[in-house]
């Protein structure tokens, strides 16, 4: 059996999958235009290099494994007409976002970035009027595996929190839960709003001005899920008018954001290169994901993680 990788992993990665599958032949690529791809029946990708001709042109291709969570540069008609399953790394992601995320509003509450610059201009300044997140009520869009543990995250500093999803069933570590029928109520409570939602149909353009009329002047909003979740003039009047107290982002509709993008000049917007999700440990998770997931593939067993709903797109 060929798999394919359209990216070149660590040696040590490599050399864990060559040992424990031995019957699996592994091609290593640095890209998918290097890539020989016509005999795979399994490709490995970080899903933003597949081509409807690729898949067109793979009559083997059985599944395609993405080792990210990010899904939306995938061909999807073309590979729902060859019916290919598809498995991402949904999950392996919420530890560091979560990470930053609270990171975010630490930094919000405790105003590190101004205590920064009162350091290297040598002012003792003890008048700084600094918050609690505490008491603090954080709205998370999107439930799943990051947005769970933002909240548990949240819990530990003994924050209320509040969560939207598509069903309104309950999940842990949300006092309650908000379906997109009714989250304006929500939003007009919240403290932080932290988006985590995937891009998708339902998803693209979900955010408008009228849901940043309906949050607290003080309020603050973090997106680190995917850029079209909010049309960029519509942060921008956000910021400008002060709807709320502070933006950051780590997600764009244009990445890399353009060095002569108005994001970079308002003093209330913060900007990140979306990096909440790195670390060290990302391949090492995702590779967990795969392995199980090949085991699952060669055996002829059902129980894969992590499969995509091609008509959902997540």
């Amino acid at each position: 059996m060929e798999v394919v990788f359209s990216f070149f992993p660590p040696a040590d990665l490599r050399e864990q999958l060559i040992n424990e599958f031995p019957d699996c032949h592994f091609q290593f690529y640095r890209k998918i235009s290097e890539a020989e791809w016509k005999n795979a029946e399994v490709i490995v990708t970080y899903g933003e290099d597949l081509s409807e001709k690729i898949i067109h042109s793979s009559p083997r291709l059985r599944w395609i494994m993405v080792c990210s969570a990010g899904l939306e540069k995938l061909p999807f008609q073309a590979i729902k007409e060859k019916n290919i399953l598809v498995t991402n790394a949904k999950g392996i992601h919420k530890i560091p976002m979560a990470e930053f995320t609270l990171g975010l509003m630490l930094q919000h509450a405790k105003r590190y970035p101004e205590l920064a610059d009162f350091e290297k201009q040598r002012v003792w300044n003890k008048k700084l009027p600094l918050q609690e997140l505490a008491e603090k009520e954080v709205l998370v869009l999107g439930t799943g595996a990051i947005g769970s543990e933002i909240g548990r995250l949240s819990k530990a500093f003994r924050m209320k929190t509040s969560g939207v999803n598509r069903s309104g069933k309950p999940v842990d570590y949300f006092d309650r839960i908000y379906t997109f029928q009714d989250w304006n109520i929500a939003l007009g409570m919240a403290d932080f709003i932290v988006s985590v939602l995937p891009s998708t149909p339902e998803t693209r353009y979900l955010l408008r001005e009228n849901h940043f009329q309906t949050m607290k002047d003080t309020a603050v909003f973090i997106n680190i899920g995917r850029g079209d979740l909010v049309e960029d003039k519509v942060l921008l009047n956000a910021a400008k008018q002060n709807q709320v107290a502070h933006i950051y982002l780590d997600v764009f509709e244009k990445e890399p954001l353009p060095p002569e993008h108005e994001f970079w000049t308002l003093n209330n917007i913060t900007v990140t290169p979306h990096i909440s999700a790195m670390s060290k440990n990302y391949l090492p998770r995702a590779f967990e994901i795969l392995k199980h997931n090949l085991s699952t593939y060669i055996t002829g067993r059902k129980d894969f993680w992590n499969v995509v709903d091609l008509d959902r797109g997540y």
